[in-house]
């Protein structure tokens, strides 16, 4: 009776997680050469990318993207990445996506979490927290920033549906998904 009932309460939990199309240990550390940039005349911030075979100046990435700023050791960040993978999956030909690993022990965390994850889009890696004086502290933040290089939305906190971050992307970034 007892495996019965363990059996039953597996199958109702498991119906309460969210679903994604990425499987265990499918991602991918990219290079960083897909990011596109433009002259912002601001303060540059470089951070390497976690393949460190090149180093972008964050404040000339130009857009449509969103930023999304994680930690391999963050729990919210791990909850909603499977959002992330998916929105990737349906929308990477509409919008881009770049990630930023911050506060990590090891750049190989950084990379064991991407592969983890399912992650296919490019990431870098802020060794010695550059991105606090202008992104702040903590995380997760999404950053949605336009055309121009110009952050026009700053998400604090978890994302938690591919719904919520479809519609901030067509408000924020006028993207037609």
């Amino acid at each position: 009776m007892k495996k019965i009932a363990l059996a039953l309460a597996s199958l109702l939990l498991a119906g309460c997680s969210q679903s994604t199309t990425a499987l265990p240990n499918d991602g991918v550390v990219v290079d960083c050469s897909s990011i596109q940039n433009v002259a912002t005349g601001k303060k540059a911030v470089d951070l390497d990318c976690l393949d460190e075979a090149s180093v972008v100046d964050l404040s000339s990435v130009k857009g449509p993207v969103l930023v999304n700023v994680w930690g391999s050791w963050c729990g919210p960040c791990k909850d909603e990445m499977p959002i992330f993978v998916d929105f990737y999956s349906k929308h990477s030909k509409s919008v881009g996506l770049i990630g930023i690993s911050v506060e990590e022990a090891d750049i190989q965390d950084a990379r064991d979490f991407v592969q983890a994850y399912g992650m296919t889009w490019p990431n870098l890696y802020d060794a010695d927290g550059a991105t606090r004086a202008t992104l702040g502290m903590g995380v997760p933040i999404t950053l949605f920033i336009d055309e121009n290089g110009e952050i026009v939305y700053r998400k604090i906190g978890v994302v938690t549906t591919i719904e919520e971050l479809e519609n901030e992307t067509r408000k924020y970034l006028g993207v037609d998904l």
